[in-house]
């Protein structure tokens, strides 16, 4: 029996809990880390009691899955009824489920208002998704090309996601998982395999754009009696969570990439390193596994082929440097998580020694569709040098936080103000951090530029994991870089001198300046510390570690003057640069202000002028707030 036939039997016999058609009415909740913060486990219980008083048990199909991305939104139900267009409720807790089960289930009138068809319309999307996506690839986004933030993507790495239990590899099945690998045991070898990922042009996702066919073209050219395959699933960035969306909603398409990528390098085993603060992840993932082994798709002979191939997970401890791949092997090997110097690389000698092929979650996402489609196919999406889509969490200040997938090329303006709806309050964009702590910030100067890895390095940017932070004019951008600064700095495992001294140095400098401190001469020393830690830090991390400075310093060098020439925070951020005074003309002697105030700098009698004590006067800026008559100055 080929792999394909034995698939097939798997497939027939697969009892999946959706249909693309489904038969009767089925309510579809997104239940994910994000969902599960909004309250979607709440809105689950209220569903099945609901439904269960009205005898609608087993007439109504209740069924988990993962984020659609709409984060800002949830938690999301998603209502899909026998020959009728789906329909998504948005902000659903428990009155909202109770509310949708009694009127739209039972009484068959959808609620127009609750919807996220409301308000999302648009315009026609800039990129159809039908022209470029053959197939099944697209089939949620097919589903929701009325919701101009669905439309405007192209789900590759997420095509699943939201589409399928999470929890049911028959789910999976019914779709076509496995197929790819099928097609790989019936019809490929391995350096088919990786001449097809290499023709693909993928690029790794993880951050440093390494050709993916490269990278195991090398582990394959290795002898050895011992090869490992790793997903690299800790995702340390802040404001990030790619990674742990797919891991949450479709665990089953990573789980197959890496039997693929296993056979092409000639692999018998995987390990899946994820950080213990994803425990829904993990429950997921440990399921996954336990699915695939009971239907023959890991363990001793693969879909009956006599290809072995086994995944088991590693927890990592949150150290934002084993994200690191020296670094992740040694903590795997059960070391302390340092990185080593390179060569030798790890597709030569990696975990224990022996060749080791690492690949981040998105990266092996996109595999199956990869083998499925073509890499032609997969080559023609994005540009020349940077292929296919990537995901990004957008997170800050943008209307529609969440996760979307896009096509390489498109710009910062299309993800800010078309996916992203732009900034909230009508307040004016000031600057996006691509490529999460490591990555650089770029000023509205830059909302042309194409996101790919060529362009936004040109920019002084990188496209890192794909954290996407938005910030307005409220936004201090020295004091931006100090934070992430901190980050990288607390983060940093100590091992090489540039990195553990270069960033503390730098910090101090940065707190300097934010405290008022400042001296003309910082640029010319934070310029030269950045170049050094650059330049001979021996990993990733210290080697990006000043972008976050080196990229303000460009962008906004007009900021950094006035904290260090005029001694203020245009932006009205560093406590220790502001002053607040009364305005004697508009003050009414209401006395709120002076009953705010945490440390009573704040004197007056009543229906007379107030005063501020500025020696006692701590900047915390509650008087400010406070004040009904606009007679707090802040300068």
């Amino acid at each position: 029996m080929t792999a394909t036939e034995m698939l097939q039997q798997l497939t027939e016999n697969a009892q999946p809990h959706l249909a693309l058609q489904p038969e009767r009415p089925q309510l579809l909740v997104g239940i994910a880390t994000c969902a599960n913060a909004a309250g979607a486990k709440k809105t689950w219980a209220r569903l099945a009691e609901t439904l269960d008083a009205a005898g609608l048990t087993d007439d109504v199909d209740l069924i988990q899955v993962g984020c659609v991305g709409r984060c800002s939104l949830e938690p999301l139900v998603e209502v899909r009824m026998p020959g009728e267009p789906p329909r998504m409720y948005t902000e659903v807790d428990e009155r909202r489920a109770e509310i949708i089960v009694r009127q739209d289930i039972e009484a068959g009138q959808p609620i127009p208002t609750w919807l996220i068809d409301e308000g999302e319309r648009l315009g026609e999307p800039a990129r159809p998704v039908a022209d470029v996506a053959p197939g099944e690839i697209n089939v949620f986004t097919r589903d929701w090309r009325h919701v101009d933030f669905f439309a405007r993507q192209l789900r590759i790495a997420l095509r699943n996601v939201g589409r399928i239990d999470p929890e049911s590899i028959d789910d999976y099945l019914a779709i076509g998982g496995y197929a790819a690998l099928a097609k790989v045991l019936d019809e490929m070898s391995g350096d088919d395999v990786v001449t097809a990922i290499t023709e693909s042009k993928l690029r790794g996702r993880g951050g440093a754009g390494f050709p993916t066919g490269l990278k195991w073209k090398f582990t394959r050219a290795e002898e050895a009696d011992t090869k490992y395959m790793i997903c690299n699933a800790d995702e340390g960035d802040p404001g990030a969570f790619m990674d742990r969306s797919t891991l949450e909603g479709d665990p089953h398409s990573v789980l197959e990439a890496m039997v693929i990528g296993g056979f092409a390098i000639g692999a018998g085993q995987g390990y899946i390193y994820v950080r213990a603060e994803y425990p829904l992840a993990i429950k997921r993932l440990r399921r996954a596994i336990d699915q695939a082994r009971e239907r023959d798709i890991l363990g001793d002979s693969v879909l009956g082929t006599g290809f072995s191939f086994d995944i088991d997970l590693r927890l990592g401890a949150g150290a934002f440097v084993c994200g690191e791949e020296t670094a992740l092997i040694a903590s795997i090997e059960g070391k302390r998580g340092m990185p080593r110097p390179r060569p030798p690389y790890p597709s030569v000698s990696g975990l224990w020694g022996k060749p080791t092929c690492i690949n981040n979650v998105e990266t092996l996402a996109s595999i199956p569709a990869i083998i499925l489609n073509g890499a032609e196919w997969f080559a023609d999406i994005g540009t020349e040098g940077s292929t296919g889509t990537k995901v990004f969490a957008l997170a800050g200040n943008v209307n529609n936080t969440g996760l979307i997938e896009v096509p390489m090329g498109v710009t910062l303006r299309e993800i800010i103000f078309d996916l992203g709806g732009g900034v909230p309050e009508g307040r004016k964009f000031k600057a996006a951090q691509t490529g999460g702590p490591s990555g650089g910030c770029l000023s509205a100067a830059y909302l042309d530029t194409p996101i790919d890895y060529d362009s936004l390095r040109e920019a002084g940017a990188i496209m890192g994991s794909g954290g996407l932070i938005v910030m307005d004019d409220t936004s201090c951008m020295v004091d931006i870089a100090k934070f992430f600064l901190t980050f990288t700095q607390d983060e940093s495992c100590g091992r090489c001198t540039p990195c553990r001294e270069g960033t503390k140095r730098m910090l101090e400098i940065l707190e300097r300046i934010t405290t008022g401190k400042g001296e003309e001469r910082d640029f010319e020393r934070l310029q030269r510390l950045c170049d050094a830690t650059t330049r001979a830090s021996l990993c990733g991390l210290g080697q990006t570690a000043a972008n976050p400075v080196l990229s303000t310093l460009r962008h906004f060098r007009e900021e950094y003057e006035a904290h260090i020439v005029d001694h203020c925070c245009p932006a009205h951020v560093c406590k220790s640069l502001l002053h607040y005074e009364v305005d004697a003309e508009r003050c009414v002697g209401c006395g709120l202000c002076k009953r705010v105030c945490p440390v009573h700098c704040i004197v007056g009698e009543p229906r007379e002028a107030h005063t501020i004590t500025r020696e006692v006067c701590t900047a915390c800026g509650a008087c400010y707030e406070a004040c009904k008559f606009d007679a707090i100055i802040r300068s």
